[in-house]
């Protein structure tokens, strides 16, 4: 194997300086591309898709659990599938255990789900093999074909007004195989992250940035981890990493 050359300390920070030009441009390129993203126009779902849950039979309304925004994750596991019925798709598999924790998607008004054709009670068996708790519910209808996902895994996004919902994005293949993250998750939505530092259309809902953060356990019960003081405790956070840093070397 060709390796890249041995540099000095001095020349391995210039040349990631070099490098992280190029970087942020990527993340400004990115940050305007969901721009774009939230000014995507809307097409209305007509259909009265039904899905099986494991409280019993649900329409699509019913997926966003009482939220504004919803993504769906079409997820290979049903007879045919490499796997079945002991093991899901490979590919989904890997994308299952890197979604992070649903908690902070909920707390931007967003909710994540899975589907596939498998009855619920496979369903519920490998969720518990592999420790995953994402909503998972079995399609009944022309659903995944409907919405590009017959053939492969993909991601669809939702809005729901009311019991109107609306599909505002779709993403496949590699662009798919990215997401995991709550800020990848967001970024794909209508209204984005909701941060004000964010390029959104007028009226939209965002709050200063970090305000909302939470650890996962800390949204339900209430708890305000900035106790009300949020550049204060922000800015004491940086100096304290300075000063460690200065500290250790």
């Amino acid at each position: 194997m060709e390796t890249p050359p041995l540099v000095s300390a001095a020349e391995w920070d210039a040349a990631r300086r070099k490098l992280l030009v190029k970087e942020k441009e990527l993340t400004r390129a990115h940050d305007a591309l969901a721009a774009e993203r939230r000014r995507m126009p809307w097409t209305e779902v007509t259909a009265d898709y039904r899905f099986d849950g494991p409280a019993g039979r649900v329409r699509l309304p019913d997926l966003f659990e009482g939220r504004r925004q919803l993504i769906v994750y079409r997820f290979f596991f049903e007879p045919g599938v490499h796997g079945w019925p002991e093991r899901g798709c490979v590919g989904c598999s890997m994308m299952a255990d890197q979604v992070g924790h649903l908690a902070h998607l909920n707390a931007r008004n967003t909710t994540y789900v899975r589907v596939s054709r498998a009855p619920q009670p496979d369903i519920a068996r490998l969720k518990a093999e592999m420790g995953w708790t994402a909503p998972w519910y079995t399609l009944t209808d022309s659903f995944d074909a409907d919405f590009g996902v017959d053939e492969w895994h993909g991601t669809n996004v939702f809005v729901r007004d009311g019991d109107r919902v609306f599909r505002t994005y779709f993403l496949n293949h590699r662009g798919d195989e990215a997401l995991g993250s709550t800020w990848s998750y967001l970024d794909l939505t209508p209204f984005g992250r909701q941060e004000d530092w964010e390029d959104s259309p007028e009226g939209y809902p965002q709050d200063p940035a970090y305000s909302w953060w939470r650890r996962h356990d800390e949204y339900e019960t209430g708890d305000d981890p900035w106790e009300g003081r949020l550049a204060e405790k922000v800015a004491a956070t940086k100096e304290h990493a300075r000063a460690s840093a200065a500290e250790s070397s």
